[in-house]
């Protein structure tokens, strides 16, 4: 049985309707409450109904701590990643799913990952992915069917050294694993296009970010690779340069209005060259360490801002808040405010911030535990900036860090 609406065995039944059960305190976060959108995290776990509840969970922290839910209204990304960023969704396949282009050729991932931050990145990918869920929720609506997934192809013409640069693969797994945790289901198939020599050692550096059920839908055509795509899509949703018919208004063959083909991007969008923070504080954290910083916010709604710089790689970043006074806590015990990621900050450095909700001491750590050979040295400010209405109260206040 698929475990499909339509294509259920009694056990899987009687798995969904405990999964709905199990998580009745979490539908109502959740982007779709029906059968369909709730198999599609069973099916992702092969219907272990604990593992599911613990996916979908996560996934609803996800969805909080990126603001998944106002995303496509309320986050612009930078203007280097919508102008040279390449992809786009155009025209739908013959089953009325949408069909996702990534051209893989033009990206200059150098100057991108040199021009914005990997968080930049992967909240470009939500908002992308976000968007196609809505399509495949317009398509249901229009074709009277459930539509869940999308046709991805990727046009490898020109992949190339500059695309396996380890920074660019790092993001490139990062984004993939962020997909695979929050968006099960969501590829229907894949079509890889005109593969250099090169691909095999590109997709090796990769495939260990996508679990086993996606490698089966990766589908590489060989030198016949239109006349399969039209097979899947009519010509008349596939661009002339695909080998259909559909063009621009303007005749352009590459529908250039809904698939950015990218290029390589001026230096003047490097941030590193631009951007010339006075840092106030350095520290040395050693291979395999963690290093905390407390910060005493004594008002909600007071803002916590940070800039850092590392030195020669990346670092590990997060924030959290303490729950005990007095005594000393491990990490694992404080509440998480922002989850522990690594950060490119020796390519783009990081400045940002968040809005407390409430007092407390809220901690910033550095990670290098990952790292077992180096060290890494990091350049930071941080400001605690109390809301206007205790402005003259509370003064602004910089924190010292303990070594963990």
């Amino acid at each position: 049985m698929s475990g499909r609406i339509g294509d259920l065995s009694s056990k899987q039944a009687e798995i969904l309707a405990e999964f709905r059960e199990r998580i009745q305190d979490i539908l109502p976060s959740l982007p779709a409450q029906h059968d369909h959108y709730l198999l599609r995290w069973l099916r992702a776990r092969s219907f272990n109904v604990h593992k599911a509840e613990s996916m979908i969970r996560k996934h609803v922290v996800f969805r909080e701590q990126m603001k998944v839910d106002t995303i496509l209204s309320d986050w612009k990304p930078p203007e280097v990643i919508e102008k040279y960023v390449s992809g786009g969704m155009c025209g739908y396949d013959r089953e009325g799913s949408p069909v996702w282009y990534d051209v893989i050729g033009p990206l200059d991932p150098k100057g991108l990952l040199m021009s914005a931050t990997k968080q930049d990145f992967l909240k470009t990918k939500i908002q992308n992915t976000e968007m196609l869920r809505q399509e495949c929720q317009k398509q249901s609506e229009k074709l009277g069917k459930y539509i869940e997934s999308i046709t991805l192809i990727y046009d490898c013409e020109g992949l190339g050294l500059k695309h396996i640069w380890k920074p660019a693969i790092e993001t490139y797994g990062e984004i993939l694993t962020m997909f695979e945790d929050n968006y099960p289901e969501g590829l229907k198939r894949v079509f890889l296009i005109k593969a250099p020599k090169m691909f095999p050692v590109a997709y090796n550096l990769i495939k260990h970010f996508l679990c086993e059920e996606t490698r089966r839908k990766i589908i590489v055509l060989g030198s016949n690779w239109q006349e399969v795509l039209r097979e899947h899509i009519d010509p008349d949703q596939l661009p002339v340069v695909y080998g259909g018919t559909l063009t621009d208004p303007d005749g352009d063959p590459h529908c250039r209005t809904m698939i950015n083909f990218g290029g390589t991007v001026p230096k003047s969008y490097y941030v590193q060259d631009s951007v010339k923070v006075q840092y106030n504080k350095s520290v040395t954290i050693s291979r395999g360490s963690v290093i905390q910083l407390e910060y005493d916010v004594p008002a909600a709604s007071s803002l916590l801002r940070w800039q850092f710089a590392s030195d020669g790689a990346d670092i590990g970043f997060g924030v959290y808040k303490r729950t005990k006074e007095g005594s000393q806590q491990k990490i694992a015990e404080m509440q998480q405010v922002l989850p522990s990621e690594r950060y490119n900050a020796h390519l783009v450095p990081e400045d940002s911030c968040l809005t407390c909700p409430e007092p407390g001491v809220y901690v910033l750590c550095f990670d290098n535990s990952y790292s077992i050979l180096q060290s890494k040295k990091v350049r930071y400010k941080v400001e605690v900036i109390p809301p206007a209405d205790v402005l003259m109260q509370y003064p602004r206040s910089s924190g010292d860090g303990r070594l963990q």
